[in-house]
């Protein structure tokens, strides 16, 4: 009589992908957040695997938890594993849904640089149907389903070609309006003056004043936004003065609707970059893009 071999079981896939994100993350709360979930649901999840593997992969602490040499060992294999997974998984998708471009933006990039000119995109490359998501972060190429990314950046990631778009500096920029009290014998000056931050950027005022040793303003005071455009209308409105990036603002220059409240221009360390995962970035629909979009920030720089 014939004997079957015994089955390989895994364990519940949730609960692997709630411990991989842990251990990554070395925090049940980080974890929760990318999975959407709450950071209780993560720690039944992770306990669920204990149970099942009849060992502890965590050392629960008062600051928080730690890894044990056995959940340490496992982390890199089951990372790589799920990396694997979700290229697999696009690489699917994208077989079957075929002329589709999913692009991941930062907010400020994706509504005042892409968003102008999606009608363009669309015109240029009729019948591929081009989605935009809105992210603070670049997403993790691997298992999330964008074909590229929309970011400053100014570090190297790991199978990620980062194609730089533009340089980009920093001017104030305020109204015609406002700039006419700026003036005072002759000289523009900025004390007292309501100063409007980005949140994500709020360290540009105290570099552009650091760097033109313009001394006595006060680079923390101002109202705060947690997007770039919320900042950028109060600008508009005349609420105050507003740390322009020139590749950001330069339509509102040229329409004459914004004026820069100093001659001085500030370079930043990186411009924006389209992310391009290794894995899309020699697709032929992936170059076409490339190049349309260089191409369109090359006719936006002629401009300023």
């Amino acid at each position: 009589m014939a004997v079957d071999p015994p089955k390989l079981r895994l364990p519940p896939y949730t609960a692997l992908r709630a411990f991989e994100a842990a251990a990554r993350h070395n925090s049940f709360v980080a974890a929760a957040r990318e999975l959407c979930v709450t950071p209780a649901a993560v720690a039944q999840q992770v306990k669920a695997l204990e149970a099942w593997l009849g060992g502890a992969l965590f050392e629960r602490h008062s600051q928080g938890i730690a890894l044990t040499p056995q959940g340490r060992h496992a982390r890199p294999a089951l990372s790589a594993a799920m990396d694997q997974m979700g290229l697999a998984v696009q690489n699917l998708r994208s077989e079957m849904r075929g002329s589709e471009l999913h692009i991941a933006a930062l907010p400020a990039l994706g509504q005042l640089w892409l968003s102008p000119r999606l009608r363009r995109l669309h015109l240029d490359f009729p019948g591929v149907q081009v989605s935009v998501t809105a992210m603070e972060e670049p997403p993790n190429f691997k298992r999330e389903p964008f074909d590229m990314g929309l970011f400053y950046l100014d570090a190297p990631r790991k199978d990620v070609r980062i194609v730089g778009l533009a340089k980009d500096h920093l001017l104030p920029v305020c109204t015609p309006k406002i700039l006419k009290t700026l003036r005072v014998k002759g000289k523009i000056r900025l004390h007292g003056q309501p100063l409007l931050h980005d949140t994500v950027w709020d360290g540009d005022w105290a570099r552009w004043l650091d760097a033109t040793s313009m001394h006595g303003v006060d680079a923390t005071t101002g109202p705060r936004f947690s997007l770039y455009s919320m900042a950028l209308q109060a600008a508009l409105d005349g609420d105050g003065l507003l740390m322009g990036r020139e590749c950001l603002v330069a339509p509102y220059l040229v329409s004459g609707k914004l004026r820069a409240a100093s001659p001085i221009r500030v370079p930043l360390p990186t411009g924006p970059n389209l992310l391009l995962p290794s894995h899309r970035a020699s697709h032929t629909l992936t170059q076409q893009f490339v190049n349309w979009i260089q191409r369109s920030f090359s006719e936006a720089a002629s401009t300023f």
